[in-house]
């Protein structure tokens, strides 16, 4: 690995000092505006999203935009996944933030991943690696942080019942704020979903979601619909998996039943084995998905600029983010059972 030290050096240096396009020779900065950075609005088929601003050739995963589609939070992750953190991008009269390490999430001797706004906008939830106080070792859990006067305030451990002395991983939170997170169950030996429903300002105690939900050898990560119609459930281990890990969904009745889980499909899923963290948009028109889709066009010929050049843009083998219309789940809906 320490041959990719270099080329990542100048990948960090490349996201930090501006954004470029790949045919802009002279390195001028390039203005993003408009919702959803003045990208072309994607319909029945995925495409990446931001390229060379969101989309870099990192490992970027975990989208998540507020309600007024203002602000947004994703992750990077970096050395072999040693240095993983959460950035930020703000939309100030309609002009995009150069995306920024969170100012929360600078320590590099801890990970902070895996971010989500609740459906209000007002509170952000995420994982890290922080310890509670200066007598704890920290693991991972949810972390939440507060916006008060326009701004995020510092982090606080969400504790118990939720936070264990286990594993907690990938908060979604619905509207009446009941938490759905991934939890490493210690005596199995294995991840699950759960829920936490929140009811007079607390969590009650979790449940484990039903086994239409906790699906396939593995499954994690998984994004609730803000009103719990659907649940999106990265699995490993499916009969029907394009390969490795595939993005399932289920759908949620009025007695709490979840159907049968339902594939994604080719438009989504791919026989790339990195596909596990996907999101919804507050509006519900749009689905957000990581993917390590590699690009279709094959190198001329092997030198070091074109070797560099591949090695720091997207779709490189590196995880994307992508997006798509959301009208997918509702023809996947009439599907399932």
């Amino acid at each position: 690995m320490k041959h990719l030290f270099y080329p990542l050096l100048m990948i960090v240096a490349y996201v930090i000092t501006g954004c470029y396009t790949g045919n802009n020779m002279r390195n001028e900065p390039v203005s993003f505006q408009g919702d959803y950075f003045g990208q072309a609005i994607p319909g029945d088929s995925a495409t990446l999203f931001a390229p060379n601003f969101i989309s870099t050739g990192m490992n970027e995963r975990d989208f998540t935009i507020s309600p007024d589609g203002n602000e947004i939070f994703f992750c990077r992750e970096a050395g072999n996944f040693k240095y993983t953190t959460i950035f930020y991008t703000k939309r100030v009269g309609n002009v995009w933030s150069t995306p920024e390490v969170f100012e929360y999430c600078t320590n590099p001797n801890y990970k902070y991943i895996e971010p989500h706004i609740s459906p209000d906008g007002n509170k952000l939830f995420f994982i890290s690696t922080m310890p509670v106080d200066s007598s704890s070792v920290g693991n991972e859990d949810i972390w939440i942080s507060v916006k008060e006067d326009g701004e995020w305030t510092n982090p606080q451990n969400l504790g118990p019942p939720v936070n264990t002395s286990s594993k907690e991983f990938f908060p979604t939170v619905t509207l009446d704020g009941t938490i759905y997170y991934t939890h490493l169950d210690t005596i199995a030996k294995d991840e699950f979903i759960y829920r936490s429903r929140f009811k007079n300002g607390i969590y009650e105690q979790p449940e484990k979601l039903s086994l239409n939900v906790n699906i396939g050898k593995a499954r994690y990560n998984a994004f609730v619909a803000p009103d719990e119609s659907y649940i999106i459930i990265p699995a490993f281990g499916m009969t029907d998996s394009f390969g490795g890990t595939d993005y399932y969904i289920s759908f949620r009745d009025s007695l709490d039943n979840w159907s049968e889980p339902v594939n994604m499909g080719p438009k989504i899923n791919s026989a790339n084995p990195k596909e596990w963290s996907a999101s919804v948009t507050p509006d519900g028109k749009f689905i957000f998905f990581m993917s390590a889709k590699m690009k279709n066009n094959n190198l001329n010929v092997l030198s070091t600029k074109s070797l560099l050049d591949f090695h720091n843009s997207p779709q490189n083998g590196n995880t994307d983010i992508y997006w798509i219309s959301s009208s997918i789940i509702e023809e996947l809906r009439r599907s399932a059972k």
